[in-house]
C-alpha cells in the first residue's frame, strides 16, 4: 500500500519511514488543535518530571561528552579524515565556518544576543547562593559567565559529537545518512531492518519539534521588529506571513541544494552580521566594549570548571531548570539534523581538524558576539541613562535586539538589518533542515525530486504557523515541551554515539601509528538498490546493501571483522550485468570498488 501512495507521487524515498514520519506529526498537529489545553498538560507534565528528576544528568552528559571530543582531537584518532585516506576538504575554512552557522545557532545568536546578558544582569543566576545583588559589577561578570557557557563549548559540543559520528559513518564506512547508521557496529545489516527504521522514524519527528522551537522563536522576534519599524500588528495574520515568505524563501533555497543555496545565504549572512557587530563598536564606546569583550574571555574560563558540574543542589533556586536543562534539552533535540548537516559541509577534514574547527571556531565567534553586544547592554545600564533591562524583562526577549539597536545612530537601518539577518538565519535552518531530513529518509546522498525535498521545508512552516497561530503561547509552549522530551533518548544516544564510535575507529585502523584505515563500499537502504538495479544505475558496482568493506584494505593489527553476507539481489544484479571486478588492495581508489568474491 504505501508503495503504491509512494509511486503514485513519483517519490524516492523510503516508504516506511516517510509516511510514518509524516503521519505522526499530522496526528499531533491535529490533536493539539482539538484539545490543546489537555495536550499541553501532558506534555508540560512529561518535561517538568524531566526537569526535576534529570537535570544532572543533562548538565553533567554535556561535559562527559565535551571531554570525550576533545580526547579523540588530541589523541591518536585525531590523524584519521572523515572520508576515504586521499581525500581533501571541499570547502573553503570562510565557507565552511559560515556554513556551520546556517543549521540554526545563527538564530539563536541573534534571538539572545541582548537578551540573555540584560535578563542576567537583572537577576543573577547564583545571586541567591553567592550574594549578589542585580545591576551590579558582580552581576555583570555572573551575567557573561553563564551566557557564554549556554552558547560556547557545551553548546557546540551537543552538535559536535553527533556530528562526528555521521561524519565517520557516512563518508568512512560509507552507510546512510541516517541516525541508525550510527548503531552499526552493534546492530550490523539490521540498520535496515524494523529497529533501524523506528530509531530513523524517531530522529525525524524529534527533529522536526526542535527546529519548530527555533523557528517559532524567530519569528516572534521577526514580528516584534517589524512591529516597532513599520507598525506590524500583533495579529494571528502577521505571523502567518512572516512564516510564509521565509518558508517560500526557504523551499527555493533547499531545492538549489548546498552549493548555490545554503552556502550562498551563509556566506552573505555571517559577513551582515560581522559588519552590525563592527558598526556597534565602532558606534558605540568601542574601547570599553573591547575592554569587556577581553574580560568576559577570562570570567567564562575561570567559571566554566565549576559552572560545567554545576546542579545548583543547595540553593535549589530553579534557575538552572529554565535555562540550562532547558538549552540542553532543547539544543540536543534537533541535534541528529544539524550534526548530519555539520557532517554533510566537513567531508575530507581530519578528526582533529572537525572538533577544534566546530568547537573552537563557532565558540571563538561566540565570545566576541557576546562580548560586544553584553557589554553593550551594561554600558548602558551601568554608564547611561538604563532602562533597557527593563524593558526586556517588561516587554519580552523577543524585543531585546530591537530595544539595544534603538540606543545607537542608525537606528531604522539596523533594525532593519537586524531582522534581514534573523529572516536569513531562519531561511538558512529551514532549507538545510530540509535537505538533512530527505537525506534520512531516502538513505543517501542526491537524486531526489525535488518536491520531495520542499516537502519537509513546507511541512516545518506548516506546523510552526499552525501552533503558533491557532493556540497561541500555548502552542509554543507545548511544542518546547515535546521537544525537551524527545530530546531525552538523542540524549542517552550521546553515550551510545561515544561507544560505536570509539569502537569502529580501533577496529579499522588497528593499534599501528600510521593510520591506514579499511575501505568500506557505499551501503544503500535495500529499496534504494532495487529502485538503481531497475535503472541499470552503474554506480551500483561500486554498492552493497549489507555494510562491508573491500578485501585487501585491512590495517594489519585491525581486529579480524566478518564480511557481511549480500542479499540476493546483489548476486542478481552481478549475474544479470556480468560485473564482478577484482580489486587491487594497493590501488589508490581501491575502497570505492566492491571486490571480487
Amino acid at each position: 500500500m504505501l508503495e503504491k501512495v509512494h509511486d503514485l507521487f513519483r517519490l524516492r524515498t523510503s516508504p516506511v519511514i516517510f509516511f510514518i514520519s509524516a503521519a505522526i506529526i499530522t496526528v499531533f498537529v491535529i490533536v493539539t488543535l482539538a484539545i490543546p489545553e489537555e495536550m499541553g498538560n501532558f506534555w508540560g507534565t512529561g518535561s517538568g518530571w524531566l526537569y526535576e528528576n534529570l537535570g544532572w544528568f543533562y548538565v553533567s552528559g554535556v561535559t562527559i561528552f565535551l571531554i570525550f571530543l576533545l580526547w579523540m582531537a588530541v589523541g591518536r584518532f585525531g590523524l584519521m579524515r572523515l572520508g576515504d585516506d586521499h581525500e581533501r576538504p571541499e570547502h573553503s575554512d570562510i565557507s565552511w565556518f559560515g556554513m556551520l552557522f546556517a543549521a540554526g545557532i545563527g538564530t539563536i545568536l541573534m534571538f539572545w544576543a541582548v537578551a540573555e546578558p540584560a535578563y542576567h544582569f537583572d537577576t543573577p543566576p547564583r545571586g541567591e547562593q553567592l550574594g549578589i545583588e542585580g545591576g551590579t559589577e558582580e552581576a555583570a561578570r555572573e551575567a557573561m559567565g553563564f551566557t557564554l557557557y549556554h552558547f560556547g563549548l557545551h553548546t557546540w559540543t551537543i552538535f559536535t559529537l553527533p556530528g562526528l559520528a555521521f561524519a565517520y559513518f557516512i563518508y568512512k564506512r560509507k552507510l546512510p545518512p541516517r541516525v541508525s547508521s550510527l548503531f552499526q557496529p552493534l546492530l550490523g545489516e539490521r540498520i535496515h531492518g524494523p529497529i533501524g527504521k523506528a530509531i530513523d522514524v524517531f530522529a525525524i519527528v524529534g527533529t522536526i519539534f526542535g527546529v519548530a522551537v527555533s523557528i517559532g522563536l524567530g519569528t516572534l522576534q521577526i514580528h516584534a521588529g517589524l512591529a516597532q519599524l513599520v507598525g506590524l500588528p500583533d495579529v494571528w495574520w502577521a505571523f502567518i506571513v512572516i512564516i510564509a515568505v521565509v518558508t517560500l524563501v526557504a523551499t527555493v533555497s533547499s531545492v538549489l541544494g548546498v552549493e548555490k543555496g545554503i552556502k550562498r545565504l551563509s556566506n552573505f549572512n555571517i559577513w551582515t552580521a560581522i559588519l552590525l557587530l563592527g558598526f556597534i563598536l565602532v558606534t558605540g564606546p568601542t574601547v570599553y566594549l573591547l575592554r569587556g569583550m577581553f574580560e568576559w574571555t577570562g570570567v567564562y574560563l575561570g567559571m566554566l570548571p565549576e559552572v560545567a558540574w554545576w546542579n545548583d543542589t543547595m540553593s535549589d533556586t530553579g534557575w538552572q531548570e529554565t535555562w540550562t536543562i532547558f538549552y540542553w534539552a532543547w539544543t540536543i533535540a534537533w541535534a541528529p539534523f544539524v550534526g548530519i548537516f555539520i557532517a554533510r559541509i566537513s567531508r575530507g577534514r581530519t578528526v582533529r581538524q572537525f572538533v577544534t574547527g566546530v568547537l573552537g571556531l563557532p565558540t571563538l565567534f561566540t565570545i566576541i558576539w557576546f562580548g560586544v553586544w553584553g557589554t553593550g547592554v551594561f554600558d548602558i545600564e551601568l554608564n547611561g541613562e538604563g532602562g533597557l533591562v527593563d524593558s526586556v524583562v517588561e516587554d519580552g526577549v523577543e524585543t531585546a535586539l530591537f530595544s539595544f539597536l534603538a540606543e545607537f545612530p542608525l537606528a531604522t537601518l539596523t533594525s532593519a538589518i537586524a531582522i534581514m539577518l534573523v529572516g536569513i538565519f531562519f531561511i538558512t535552518s529551514m532549507d538545510s533542515c530540509s535537505l538533512v531530513l530527505d537525506d534520512m529518509c531516502n538513505g543517501f546522498e542526491g537524486k531526489a525530486p525535488l518536491h520531495q525535498r520542499a516537502f519537509w521545508t513546507i511541512a516545518i512552516g506548516t506546523i510552526a504557523a499552525i501552533l503558533l497561530t491557532a493556540t497561541g503561547e500555548g502552542g509554543l509552549e507545548a511544542l518546547q515541551n515535546v521537544a525537551l522530551v524527545f530530546g531525552l533518548p538523542f540524549f542517552i544516544l550521546g553515550y551510545f554515539i561515544m561507544f560505536n564510535l570509539s569502537r569502529a575507529m580501533r577496529e579499522d585502523a588497528g593499534e599501528i601509528k600510521h593510520l591506514r584505515t579499511r575501505r568500506w563500499l557505499q551501503t544503500l537502504p535495500p529499496e534504494e538498490f532495487e529502485r538503481r538495479m531497475e535503472e541499470n544505475d552503474d554506480s551500483l558496482a561500486h554498492s552493497v546493501v549489507a555494510p562491508d568493506y573491500a578485501e585487501g584494505t585491512q590495517p594489519e593489527t585491525a581486529p579480524e571483522v566478518e564480511h557481511a553476507e549480500q542479499p540476493p539481489v546483489v548476486t542478481e544484479y552481478r549475474i544479470r550485468t556480468g560485473e564482478n571486478p577484482v580489486v587491487d588492495p594497493a590501488a589508490p581508489d581501491a575502497g570505492d570498488v566492491p571486490p571480487g568474491r
